[in-house]
């Protein structure tokens, strides 16, 4: 398949510029795959709705991941020069890797201060402005970057945002993504209770959302695309939980695209999860078979995507392409503060 076939039209007034108040009142398009060959059976909801999808057999999986407050600006030392950094990989407690704007100031060796208790050193150039970069750091550095750093909004959201906790989920814990896992956003501690009253058991893991999120799609044969190593940890609890509910019948129901890359990165040919920890670079798209989630929670993805080819590999690229265009004409919002998809 190519770059093409995973294009669509889309509005600019489809893309949401703000998150919906309250979290969970934003529109879900539940979508039933049905047998090959039938149309898929929709439904237009809301995100409140959700419980009424689950069984007390189910599992909801779930990425606990919190974005950094990775957007930094520098000066140069040797010139005075402002630059850019976005913070996308961690690669030791000092050490990062960072996308640079304009890359051409950034040189190997040279320093640049974020403030007066944070600056730091290139070590090395990489192509397309990524460096890697060593912070010197008076004091704790997280809480030096959260004094100079600001949270890194996907650049079609061009509207300031007043409160940003809106761009964390409200069970985010483990500091490391450059953005967030957006499918996530539409949960609310009340919603997250009554799941789990009703049975249905909640299953946490770990992926931080890393550069592959900034960086399109560059090829036309899309088997030529490589994804960037993302950190994930799945534990020997969410294990059990995932495993149990597949023993008893129910179903793995993932929040979001980052959290089915995990699962299926761990899962082995049975569907059986083991805990893992490490990197993955897991490129899911058309012909893929699943074997570590039933169910998919989304929200609408850019055109061209690996986000929108992960969609297609789970309910068909014809089927999806027909689902985004129906989205489309219903106004349903798009991107990260819009609106939902739940595929069973």
């Amino acid at each position: 398949m190519t770059l093409d076939d995973f294009n669509y039209d889309l509005p600019p007034a489809s893309i949401a510029q703000t998150p919906i108040e309250p979290r969970d009142a934003a529109r879900m398009l539940v979508v039933r795959r049905g047998s090959s060959g039938a149309k898929p059976e929709i439904e237009h909801r809301h995100f409140y709705d959700l419980p009424l999808f689950l069984t007390p057999n189910d599992v909801l999986a779930r990425n606990d991941s919190r974005v950094l407050p990775a957007r930094l600006f520098g000066t140069r030392v040797a010139t005075g020069a402002k630059v850019e950094f976005m913070l996308v990989k961690r690669l030791s407690a000092l050490q990062w890797q960072a996308l640079c704007k304009p890359a051409k100031r950034v040189k190997t060796g040279e320093y640049f201060v974020f403030s007066p208790q944070l600056r730091a050193i290139i070590n090395s150039e990489k192509n397309k402005g990524l460096r890697e970069l060593t912070f010197e750091c008076q004091g704790v550095f997280e809480e030096a970057l959260a004094e100079c750093g600001t949270v890194p909004l996907p650049p079609y959201i061009h509207e300031k945002l007043k409160d940003p906790s809106r761009y964390q989920t409200v069970y985010a814990k483990a500091d490391g993504s450059a953005a967030a896992p957006t499918a996530g956003l539409h949960f609310t501690p009340e919603l997250l209770s009554k799941i789990q009253e009703q049975g249905t058991n909640i299953a946490t893991l770990t992926l931080h959302v890393g550069l592959g999120t900034f960086r399109p799609v560059a090829v036309q044969n899309i088997n030529q695309h490589k994804m960037h190593a993302e950190y994930y940890h799945l534990d020997q609890a969410a294990a059990d939980l995932l495993n149990s509910a597949r023993n008893h019948g129910g179903r793995i129901i993932a929040v979001g695209t980052t959290t089915c890359r995990v699962l299926e990165t761990c899962a082995d040919a049975n569907g059986r999860l083991a805990p893992q920890c490490g990197e993955t670079s897991i490129f899911i798209n058309p012909g893929y078979t699943f074997r570590g989630i039933d169910a998919l929670i989304t929200n609408f993805h850019l055109p061209k995507s690996t986000l929108l080819m992960l969609v297609s590999a789970f309910m068909g690229r014809e089927r999806a392409l027909e689902v985004y265009k129906l989205a489309v004409e219903e106004g349903y919002r798009f991107f990260s503060f819009g609106d939902c998809m739940l595929i069973l």
